[in-house]
């Protein structure tokens, strides 16, 4: 059975499907059994594409994309290993929807996989409102984040 890990931001236009992307690339080089996806809190941008704009991050940086958003759903606990949650107030959405403490706990912050990270500031900033810049800034956090992610799934898949 995959490990499941899925991203989650508020419309999964922006930062979480850049997160699933750049950690799909790596489980499929690494030929690691997971599977990766992503959802947003809110319904806003159900059934569009990723956000031009992250599209263009990602492929200037050598990744694929393709996508449609979708809004995460409280009956989603039981398919998921880890639920990654993209800034704190996402992390408080999907902790206050799950069923019990265990699904609570597989819920988790992206940079706190970052030993690099600000331990008092770990939200991926939203970069909807901003230029490219804020795109290039919210992949840079996610690259940095993904090794210590892949060492959590490794030590997890060597478990199983």
């Amino acid at each position: 059975m995959p490990y499941r890990v899925t991203f989650v931001c508020t419309g999964n236009i922006c930062r979480s499907p850049m997160a699933e992307w750049v950690l799909r690339q790596h489980v499929e080089d690494e030929g690691l059994d997971v599977e990766v996806d992503s959802s947003g809190t809110g319904g806003w941008h159900v059934g569009d594409e990723a956000d031009e704009r992250t599209v263009a991050a990602l492929h200037r940086a050598g990744y694929r994309s393709a996508h449609i958003a979708r809004q995460f759903e409280p009956g989603w606990f039981g398919r998921y290993d880890l639920i990654i949650a993209l800034d704190e107030g996402h992390r408080r959405a999907l902790r206050s929807m799950a069923p019990d403490e265990e699904a609570r706990g597989r819920v988790r912050l992206l940079r706190e996989f970052d030993p690099d990270a600000d331990a008092a500031d770990l939200d991926v900033p939203d970069p909807y409102y901003g230029g490219r810049a804020d795109f290039d800034l919210v992949l840079e956090q996610v690259e940095a984040a993904v090794p210590g992610l892949l060492e959590e799934i490794r030590t997890v898949l060597k478990e199983r």
